[in-house]
């Protein structure tokens, strides 16, 4: 398990009580962490082995997200609305796995125990902090997902309208709904197949909301990966699957004229699609430089996409980069190219791709002037932990 995210402030006396004692279990419980998950989690099952059931049957990959998802909310007890809007999604797309009031205090139960063992300065004063923070906690969640359900489903049921297979490892699926879904585009959503139940993988959407409200998702089989494997390989025109809930902040603010710089690495491109569509469909008209990063012609697969779009908006400016082979654009790294064709002072930043692109990108902008407040992205698996079995 990754350390949890921890508020940076620069003084510990900006903390309150509570997250000083918060924190300084956090970090005592880091070099452990693994064997702190693997408590947790036998700890749970052995007193309320009612909630395996809620776990998908493999959980090496995803075992720790639950605990890490804990961890991180509780680190940002001092920043009470990134807490808020960080457990009002998490508690959103828990829904989705049957998740009752009820079984939060067994959490807090398995949660108490497995810090205390592993902490190596618990205390009456550190137990009463995490006490109360988790009490607090988890009451958002409940209350949110209380509100979230008055007006949606725990999940949406989709059919698979379409399956295009671009490369051997990439397809390009389009789903219809059972029922409205609503979007923004460069938002993302969890998927789960009929052939793996309870296992959920993210992806993000590859087009805005469209009239007909067909969704559209870019798919990569990856080594030992059950939902995009099954995706790409498995799934046809018929087969139905279940989404859940929209989630992510990488959206365009329209109430700007900055311009737009955006990085796709792989099927990162997808988001950066929809992200195109949504300011083409609002007129803005705005600068809008695309980067597409691939490691070799072969994976720039929906690139003959991207270039029409820049035949019909001549705001957009569509750029491949290819760090390896002969190369049909750029022949460097996707940052470098960046870096080396700016300036991009005046832009809003979207990023998506690998955690590693995102990364150096973020790295990259900030080091050539561009504020933090103006990099958006959503790293779906690594740089944005869930909540629950994924």
């Amino acid at each position: 398990m990754d350390a949890p995210a921890t508020t940076q402030t620069g003084d510990e006396t900006l903390r309150s009580p509570d997250a000083t004692l918060i924190h300084r279990t956090l970090t005592e419980i880091a070099p452990v962490a693994d064997q702190a998950t693997s408590y947790f989690y036998a700890l749970l099952f052995v007193r309320h082995p009612e909630l395996r059931a809620l776990f998908p049957a493999a959980m090496d990959a995803q075992r720790d997200r639950l605990l890490r998802a804990i961890l991180t909310a509780a680190d940002r007890m001092d920043d009470p609305d990134a807490l808020t809007e960080y457990l009002g999604g998490l508690a959103r797309g828990h829904r989705k796995y049957g998740t009752l009031p009820t079984h939060y205090p067994a959490v807090g139960e398995a949660l108490l125990s497995a810090l205390s063992r592993y902490a190596t300065t618990w205390d009456g004063a550190a137990e009463a902090a995490w006490i109360r923070t988790y009490t607090a906690l988890s009451q958002i969640m409940i209350d949110a997902a209380a509100e979230d359900e008055e007006r949606a489903p725990a999940w949406w049921t989709a059919e698979v309208v379409s399956h295009d297979l671009r490369t051997p490892e990439i397809a390009i699926l389009t789903l219809r709904t059972d029922q409205a879904y609503p979007f923004l585009a460069g938002q993302y959503t969890a998927l789960e197949t009929p052939w793996w139940p309870r296992i959920w993988r993210h992806y993000s959407f590859a087009s805005a909301p469209r009239p007909n409200g067909l969704l559209t998702f870019h798919i990569k089989a990856v080594p030992a990966g059950w939902v995009s494997n099954a995706l790409v390989h498995r799934a046809r025109p018929g087969d139905v699957l279940r989404l859940g809930p929209p989630t992510g902040s990488m959206t365009v603010d329209h109430t700007t004229h900055n311009g737009l710089l955006c990085l796709g690495g792989g099927t990162g491109i997808a988001p950066i699609k929809a992200l195109v569509e949504d300011v083409a469909e609002h007129g803005d008209r705005r600068p809008m430089d695309v980067f597409y990063g691939a490691r070799s012609d072969r994976d720039l697969y929906d690139i003959d996409t991207m270039l029409r779009l820049q035949q019909t908006f001549p705001w957009l400016a569509v750029r491949p980069v290819v760090s390896g082979g002969s190369g049909r654009g750029l022949k460097r790294l996707l940052p470098d190219a960046v870096r080396e064709l700016g300036p991009w002072h005046e832009c809003d930043a979207y990023l998506s791709g690998p955690p590693g692109m995102i990364r150096s990108g973020v790295d990259v902008l900030t080091g050539i002037g561009m504020p933090p407040e103006r990099i958006r992205y959503d790293s779906v698996e690594e740089l944005a932990p869930t909540i629950g079995p994924a």
